[in-house]
């Protein structure tokens, strides 16, 4: 056998021959899953403000359609200390949101919702991407026109 080819001869020695697999870490994000729009019901939005430490008071909506509405204990009706759905659900990877929705299933849901959690590479650059309410994950890419 040439040099050459003794060199090239792989070499299988039982303690260098390891294979390790990199684990990706994944993130979880809420989405909605049907044309109306994300939205948590009463129960999951206070759920989430007490897992997040807030307190509260509910002040009872004057029909079924507007809403039960919030403000930080102590604030009842001063708008500075209105506590509004949306400005706690702007992170859809929010771990607190997360675990709200993954508790409460299906009960999470807001009147015109159908929750997913979906995930992602954490170290993928994300958006959610909205139709009319129906919502899905792309992820971040360059584009020109």
């Amino acid at each position: 056998m040439t040099q050459i080819a003794a060199l090239l001869r792989p070499r299988m020695i039982s303690s260098e021959v390891t294979t390790t697999k990199k684990e990706v870490r994944m993130v979880k994000i809420a989405i909605n899953r049907c044309f109306g729009g994300f939205g948590l019901s009463d129960e999951a939005f206070e759920r989430l403000l007490t897992r997040k430490g807030i307190a509260f008071e509910k002040v009872k909506g004057e029909s079924s359609f507007m809403g039960d509405t919030y403000y930080r204990a102590g604030h009842v009706g001063d708008d500075e200390h209105y506590l509004s759905e949306y400005t706690f659900c702007e992170d859809r990877s929010d771990p607190d949101l997360i675990a709200v929705i993954e508790e409460m299933g299906d009960a999470a849901q807001g009147w015109a919702a159908d929750i997913r959690i979906v995930e992602v590479p954490a170290d993928a650059k994300w958006h959610i991407h909205e139709y009319d309410g129906l919502e899905h994950v792309a992820e971040n890419h360059r584009t020109w026109s």
